[in-house]
């Protein structure tokens, strides 16, 4: 992200049109998204845009939203995770990975783990989980939850003694609350890089 603030105020107006509407926005409907007054205005915020590599212009002059504002990524084609397949590269879709991860941007949020007491679950140490907040959790869902007003992330069981919240590494035990719990969110993906 840029360091100008109002530049990346800017990018931030782009991407969500672009999310809504899938399309880059005109000229005119640039000067209605941000508020400016005259074309020029438009003109020298798309050179700035151009030079920092988030937009260009297609043979035709039309803008064009460049992948690093859409956060766009294309789908080359499936792999085989068992034996060996004569597959060949071909792009078959394009989405931002928030798109496909993200169902209501609104209520989520991410959290960095800390902590082995997920990895059966395949949550390690140095993942980012992406967490929905709203809905109530189902059994079994992984939870981010303040247990006793400490926050900690585990599967939500409810049981005939009520909720218990159980680490997916026998190591350790699972927890009950004594005085409160707040169910803070959902687990909706993990992510990790290698």
């Amino acid at each position: 992200m840029p360091r100008d603030i109002r530049l990346a105020e800017k990018i931030l107006l782009l991407r969500r049109f672009w999310r809504r509407e899938r399309r880059p926005p005109t000229y005119a409907e640039m000067l209605d998204l941000f508020g400016y007054k005259s074309k020029n205005a438009v003109f020298g915020l798309l050179a700035r845009l151009e030079e920092a590599g988030y937009v260009a212009k297609d043979a035709n002059g039309r803008l064009a939203l460049l992948p690093r504002l859409t956060g766009t990524v294309r789908i080359l084609g499936s792999i085989a995770a068992g034996f060996p397949t004569a597959e060949e590269e071909q792009e078959t879709d394009a989405i931002t990975l928030d798109e496909f991860l993200v169902k209501n941007p609104d209520r989520t949020f991410m959290l960095t783990v800390r902590g082995d007491s997920m990895i059966d679950a395949g949550i390690m140490a140095g993942d980012i989980v992406l967490v929905e907040k709203g809905p109530r959790p189902n059994q079994h869902d992984i939870v981010v939850a303040r247990v006793d007003d400490e926050w900690t992330l585990k599967y939500y069981v409810q049981d005939k003694a009520g909720v218990r919240l159980e680490p997916a590494n026998p190591k350790y035990k699972f927890i009950r609350p004594r005085r409160s719990l707040e169910i803070g969110g959902i687990v909706r993906a993990v992510i990790r890089k290698y």
